[in-house]
């Protein structure tokens, strides 16, 4: 199982709860999770619910036609998983900031804010 990022990744899904969302294919000029990243491996993802105001960012295993919510970075549930409602949320490959490595100000590489 490796950790795959892929550009355009983008499905939706009406899945409830806090388990492991059920995906319904790919956005209209996007590629699929199963697709792009390959069942069995993990992705950093988002999912937003613009309807309840909540999303959540992490890491997930893709399967077919399924993400699983491994772990949350951060959510609009205080960091936990969120308890999403049955509405059409948008599922994509993301890169969550707090992964993220960068040159600073003065040039210097910072990452998880340290330099």
């Amino acid at each position: 199982m490796a950790l795959v990022l892929k550009d355009r990744v983008l499905e939706t899904s009406t899945t409830s709860g806090t388990g492991t969302l059920t995906l319904g294919g790919a956005v209209s000029n996007f590629q699929s999770f199963s697709s792009a990243i390959g069942n069995g491996n993990t992705t950093y993802y988002t999912i937003v619910d613009e309807a309840a105001n909540q999303w959540e960012v992490g890491v997930g295993t893709v399967g077919a036609g399924t993400l699983t919510r491994d772990t949350v970075y951060s959510s609009s549930n205080g960091g936990s998983l969120v308890n999403f409602a049955a509405n059409t949320k948008q599922v994509f490959c993301d890169y969550p900031a707090s992964k993220g490595v960068n040159l600073d100000a003065n040039g210097k590489v910072s990452f998880a804010g340290t330099s």
